[in-house]
């Protein structure tokens, strides 16, 4: 496997953890449609969270960033889709949060922004 890939899935990995400890249960992973792609699906009461994670070893890189306004675009396609096809738009919320998994000399640390972007209509 591709070392970019791996260390994706490492961060991926870490994210999901990070989430379970808070109460979340992973229910998608890498979800992909044509459009777009989403790395985490998490779920909360009647919440979804939508998780962008991107690794970094620059301890330096704002997380707010991190994610364009085309990445955003297509991740809130890929949000509508699955909030559509599971007939989830009246009983569930959902939000769109980035983590930032920040690879160091003394190991990983996550950045979590909560809400770190909206969904246009």
């Amino acid at each position: 496997m591709n070392n970019n890939i791996d260390y994706g899935k490492k961060g991926e990995y870490l994210v999901a953890r990070h989430l379970e400890q808070q109460g979340f249960s992973i229910i998608a992973r890498n979800y992909r449609k044509p459009y777009g792609e989403v790395d985490l699906i998490a779920r909360k009461r009647n919440e979804l969270t939508f998780v962008e994670v991107k690794m970094r070893r620059n301890p330096l890189v704002d997380p707010a960033t991190v994610i364009t306004t085309r990445k955003q675009r297509s991740i809130g396609m890929v949000v509508k889709e699955y909030l559509a096809s599971h007939n989830m738009y009246d009983t569930m919320t959902a939000r769109c949060d980035v983590a930032l998994v920040i690879q160091s000399a003394t190991g990983p640390t996550i950045q979590y922004i909560d809400h770190a972007f909206t969904i246009d209509d």
